[in-house]
């Protein structure tokens, strides 16, 4: 039998982390994997870019650019490394101006990366062609995306292999240049039939020599089927991911996938054309395992969600956001937010579910279940669909244009998107250079990169502000059966022998919490945070104790109206002050949710009278925020 050699991308340590922990892995944790990996024959591995990149900044207190550089000394010299750039987003939290979509390119060969894989959700080819054509400039790879998902039962209008084949005339319309070609399936939703006939298509378009690859996720149990497909149809390559980080969310693992082709003519290989041994690889999983053995798998990521095909929700977004609503204590909220979503696929235009578009439709499902149906329209999802990110493959439901013009102040656009970004004074590398300043901060490529995609949180990074949100069990101490004493000094806490048990569910406030507890680590819901139980000096107001002397927000005054908190989250910033005039609109402060910053403004004119939080608080739904006085 003629074998058939696949090109395998490993994608373990890129997507593999999103899709798993939230893309919250520290360096050090998987090296040993990663060369692991290469003495088991992979040559070509994803390395960064995503959610990827920005992880490493918010919650593993590391930067992006060392990540780079360990991952290439690791690998060596020859390894084919590739990225993940969102078009004109790039691996920012935003759309980016031409200059700074620049230099991500440059700073990324830079940086040791070979291959940038580049996507429009939209798949609007506006979006890829000044991308594409930077990436192409700058000495790297490009790998252009064609973006895949099933809709809902029940629609129809875009996501066939007749719209794939005209996003591909239009890429080559276009002219921009590329090396590769990826249909990428971020939600694992496309039907094998579809597959099967749009690869079929391309190849005949595109002839024999251009590589074509298959990505895809197993969160709808549907991957291997669809790799067979994609096989069958032509493909030269697909993408498969390594136990711990493979399977539910992510992709199949390289020996499931290994096992489904045995007694066929195809077999799993590398860059050099050699087969890679599926024994070495199964070393290289112990070696992985090991390594990942501290942090939290949260169960939804290794499981197939049959819920997936009504409502496409990435892997890579699945898990960080169920991760976030365990954090904000609303996670017996998630089915009907991915219940939600179809509604919110239907009326928005048919994007296809992967970053930035994922997150629009579910921040908007999560406000048409928490606020009520279209009470609130979520800002990514207002501006997708009045054409700020882009051209939707059908036009959205016009009703929802209307209620997102209303309430986001903005009218609907045809703009091309960086035109638009190019116009914004508050993007731009000299924006960033000019905060960098303003900051003390060094004024260097990579600063400026850093605060072009992260705005102050890239600014809190570089002044040294690094929160630890990587989740980890917690250590259980040696005494197992042990529980905490007051602790003689802050910062400790010291486990005592032959007391309680160290794991509890605490209800709080109406809401259950899984707390395990170590020595000075605390598990809640996954989470790992420092913890110290040492003797309050407040015993109640009736004992005559001492209050606590740290400094909190103002309380109520009762002599106003209290502005309250519709979702839960963290208080990002701050804008107005006690004593302040305000007209109602005015913006009062901005709210994290969910990836989302959610603008708490004025229900009426007044003066401020207390400003109940502070930055950087974690509040729950209903809290209350300022209190005005009319």
């Amino acid at each position: 039998m003629t074998k058939r050699l696949v090109r395998v991308m490993n994608t373990a340590f890129r997507d593999g982390f999103q899709s798993v922990y939230g893309a919250r892995v520290r360096t050090a944790d998987f090296l040993p994997a990663l060369e692991a990996s290469v003495a088991a024959g992979f040559t070509h591995f994803e390395a960064g870019g995503g959610a990827r990149y920005q992880a490493l900044y918010l919650y593993c207190q590391e930067d992006a650019f060392d990540m780079m550089d360990a991952f290439r000394a690791t690998t060596g010299p020859a390894a084919n490394l590739q990225t993940l750039a969102r078009g004109v987003n790039v691996v920012g939290l935003d759309s980016q101006s031409s200059d700074v979509i620049d230099l991500h390119a440059r700073l990324f060969v830079k940086h040791g990366m070979t291959t940038i894989r580049n996507f429009d959700a939209l798949n609007d080819v506006r979006n890829l062609s000044f991308s594409g054509r930077r990436i192409h400039e700058a000495g790297l790879r490009h790998e252009v995306v064609i973006a895949l998902m099933e809709l809902p039962p029940g629609c129809e209008g875009a996501h066939t292999p007749e719209f794939y084949m005209q996003t591909l005339e239009a890429i080559l319309d276009d002219g921009v240049p590329f090396d590769s070609i990826c249909f990428k399936d971020a939600s694992g939703t496309a039907v094998p039939s579809k597959v099967y006939e749009t690869i079929r298509l391309a190849r005949r378009r595109l002839g024999p020599d251009v590589h074509i690859r298959l990505h895809t996720h197993e969160t709808a149990g549907v991957s291997v089927a669809a790799y067979r497909a994609a096989l069958d149809a032509g493909a030269d390559g697909i993408d498969l991911a390594m136990a711990p980080v493979s399977g539910g969310t992510s992709q199949p693992d390289f020996v499931v996938m290994w096992h489904a082709l045995r007694g066929t003519d195809y077999v799993l290989g590398n860059e050099r054309e050699e087969e890679i041994e599926v024994d070495r690889v199964v070393e290289a999983e112990a070696v992985f395992k090991e390594g990942m053995r501290s942090y939290f798998l949260p169960p939804e990521a290794t499981a197939v969600e049959p819920l997936i095909p009504y409502s496409p929700m990435p892997g890579g977004a699945l898990t960080a956001n169920t991760q976030m609503m365990r954090d904000a204590g609303t996670l017996e909220q998630f089915p009907a937010v991915i219940r939600a979503m179809s509604e919110v696929v239907k009326k928005g235009g048919f994007g296809s579910s992967v970053t930035p578009v994922s997150q629009f439709y579910f921040q908007q499902a999560y406000n048409n279940v928490v606020l009520g149906p279209w009470k609130r329209i979520a800002e990514g999802y207002g501006k997708m669909v009045l054409g700020y990110f882009g051209k939707t493959p059908v036009p959205p439901d016009p009703d929802v244009v209307a209620l997102a013009s209303a309430q986001l102040r903005l009218e609907p656009t045809t703009r091309d998107p960086r035109e638009i970004n190019d116009a914004d004074p508050a993007k731009g590398i000299e924006t960033a250079k000019r905060l960098l300043v303003e900051n003390a901060l060094p004024v260097t490529d990579e600063s400026i990169f850093i605060v072009s995609a992260l705005k102050e949180k890239g600014i809190a990074f570089l002044q040294g502000e690094r929160p630890d949100g990587v989740r980890k069990i917690a250590k259980a101490p040696a005494a197992a059966a042990a529980a905490p004493t007051p602790a003689a000094r802050p910062g400790a806490a010291a486990p005592a022998a032959g007391a309680a048990p160290s794991a509890f569910t605490i209800e709080l406030g109406g809401r259950s919490y899984e707390v395990s507890l170590g020595e000075g680590r605390a598990t809640i819901d996954g989470r790992e945070v420092e913890y110290a139980i040492r003797e309050s000096s407040a015993r109640g107001a009736g004992e005559g104790g001492a209050t606590a002397t740290a400094e909190k927000p103002a309380a109520p005054t009762g002599a106003g109206e209290l502005v309250r908190a519709e979702l839960a989250g963290q208080v990002l910033r701050i804008e107005v002050k006690e004593g302040d005039r305000v007209a109602e609109g005015d913006l009062l402060l901005v709210l994290e949710a969910l990836k989302m910053e959610i603008e708490v403004r004025a229900p009426l004119a007044g003066r401020v009278r207390s400003v109940l939080v502070a930055a950087s608080q974690s509040i729950a739904s209903g809290d209350g925020l300022v209190e005005i006085a009319p």
